[in-house]
């Protein structure tokens, strides 16, 4: 969220429609053709009027166009394991002529050559630029509106990283409608407008009937962004966040369960009408819930009959329907696989035989007989972490509840989210959970978490490995939309169930209330950036 305010990628999803991609660093959108030797090539125009901010680490501090060389330089970081820890390599891994076979010879290099071309990357202006990928790559396109691909001036990087002093994540510097200000740990994150920031203007088309009704079609044609400053302001008790929203201190909120009552009916699931009166309004947005197992762990990992056989006990015994009806008034879906309603994949009903989805405590002591646990006994206690935020510790303490039904013991740690993930990252923790959002609205995206090139500290947390599930995943990502597809995304969902890397799935409707100060907002976690559209009444 913080990137996006200032950064910016290649494309965007649209504020309409996120389903569809439009420009934003490009001038149009690409285009496509096959070379002689059967590749496909996208060829891409860059807008000439995108400058960075104005910065100490240009020679006279003023922001300078955005070039081709720019966008090179960015990608090449994502390859730099110094620069990254090549946590987001995965993304163009495998993807671009010659693009791997640079990062292997970097990777041994004492430093990292930024000059060093790459075949598949050719520039042919300051503006104008093609991409040769390796194999057409359906979701290349997609990644090039996720944050991690944003583009940043070489001068900045090396200016604050300088002696190695690695300052640049905290001195910004790129192309957004807003400038950094301020940061303060678990508490304020501020920017202001971008004094300098091109032409751009509020959408004047696509709205739906749904988002005309709430009026977030009438800024259309109007130059962004509209506010001044922004402060986003966080808070680790769900209490003081309530409260500063039901006080207009707050234009937004992420409506934290515990107090979904306070906000709506939980039989109709009307808005409260003190909140209507108000004028309060809400967009309602899924999200992936994941409990996973580290198959690196000496006690839980393996792909053994008794050790998938463990998981599977486990999974069987964890009552997902019993956590959404406590923790979120019933409002989640409850279903089998990691591919979310909505996309090709998902099985129909929500269920798939044999998917090994509780609550179904008597198969799941068969299968601690099976795993050579009957009754959990000779089962050692398991570490489950989570994040220490929210309702995650009494959801905790219901798993462990559900889990000692069948005698498998867990010890709950409870973690920082940063330390979370740092952790999972290193292949430390055997049994983790915590929401992930897809990156664009393909269940290629969420197929990648079990892809093994992905394994941690990539986006595959649980380090899914299997030869057969790559290949089938190495051939899909290639396809086009269509039955065969599908039907080899569903042949994948199987057999990661059968697997059990992970426990689930359960998608969660996060509820986004919008006080009636704050006004042209649509909140959505797939598009960070919608801030620039947001304006606000001050007579309020």
């Amino acid at each position: 969220m913080a990137v996006s305010q200032i950064y910016e990628t290649l494309l965007q999803p649209k504020y309409t429609n996120p389903n569809e991609l439009e420009p934003l660093l490009l001038a149009e959108m690409p285009t496509s053709y096959t070379d002689d030797q059967g590749r496909k090539v996208w060829k891409f125009k860059l807008r000439e009027d995108a400058r960075f901010h104005d910065s100490p680490a240009f020679s006279d501090g003023k922001g300078r166009p955005v070039t081709t060389d720019d966008v090179f330089f960015s990608w090449k970081r994502l390859a730099d394991q110094r620069a990254s820890n090549g946590k987001n390599w995965w993304l163009l891994k495998d993807t671009i002529v010659g693009f791997d076979e640079y990062k292997a010879r970097q990777d041994q290099a004492p430093e990292f050559n930024y000059d060093e071309p790459v075949e598949g990357l050719r520039k042919l202006s300051d503006t104008e630029f093609e991409v040769v990928l390796t194999e057409p790559v359906y979701r290349f396109i997609w990644v090039l509106q996720m944050f991690q691909t944003s583009i940043v001036p070489r001068e900045a990087v090396e200016y604050y990283n300088a002696d190695g002093q690695k300052l640049f994540s905290g001195n910004p510097v790129g192309t957004g409608p807003f400038r950094f200000v301020e940061w303060r740990p678990k508490q304020l994150f501020i920017v202001e407008r971008n004094p300098d920031y091109r032409e751009a203007y509020y959408p004047s088309e696509g709205w739906s009937s749904e988002d005309r009704s709430r009026g977030l079609d009438k800024a259309a044609g109007q130059r962004i962004p509209f506010v001044d400053r922004l402060e986003f302001a966080m808070y680790v008790e769900d209490n003081p966040l309530w409260l500063d929203f039901e006080n207009e201190k707050l234009g937004y909120i992420e409506l934290p369960y515990d107090f979904f009552e306070n906000a709506f009916n939980p039989r109709t699931k009307r808005m409260d009408r003190g909140l209507r009166r108000k004028g309060v309004e809400y967009v309602v947005e899924p999200q992936l819930d994941f409990i996973s197992f580290n198959m690196d762990d000496e006690l839980v990992g393996g792909y053994t009959p008794e050790k998938i056989a463990l998981r599977r006990a486990i999974s069987l015994a964890v009552d997902l329907n019993e956590i959404n009806d406590s923790f979120y008034a019933g409002l989640c879906t409850v279903y089998d696989g990691p591919i979310p309603p909505g996309l090709d994949g998902h099985p129909e009903g929500h269920s798939v035989e044999n998917s090994y989805r509780g609550p179904n405590l008597e198969l799941a002591r068969e299968y601690l007989v099976k795993a050579g646990y009957p009754n959990g006994e000779g089962l050692p206690p398991i570490r489950f972490a989570t994040s220490r935020s929210g309702i995650n510790a009494r959801q905790t303490a219901m798993m462990k509840r559900q889990l000692a039904e069948v005698g498998i013991r867990i010890e709950e740690t409870l973690l920082d989210f940063p330390d979370l993930i740092s952790q999972v990252n290193r292949r430390e923790v055997p049994f983790f959970g915590f929401a992930w959002s897809s990156d664009y609205p393909d269940a290629e995206n969420n197929l990648a978490l079990f892809y093994s090139p992905n394994a941690s500290p990539g986006s595959n947390h649980s380090n899914y490995s299997r030869s057969e599930y790559d290949e089938m995943y190495e051939q899909a990502r290639l396809m086009e939309p269509g039955p065969e597809r599908t039907a080899m995304y569903e042949a994948m969902r199987d057999m990661i169930l059968s697997d059990a890397p992970y426990v689930g799935s359960l998608a969660r409707n996060r509820y986004f209330l919008i006080n009636e100060h704050m006004d042209n907002a649509k909140p959505t976690q797939r598009f960070w950036s919608w801030f620039k559209y947001v304006d606000t009444d001050q007579d309020e």
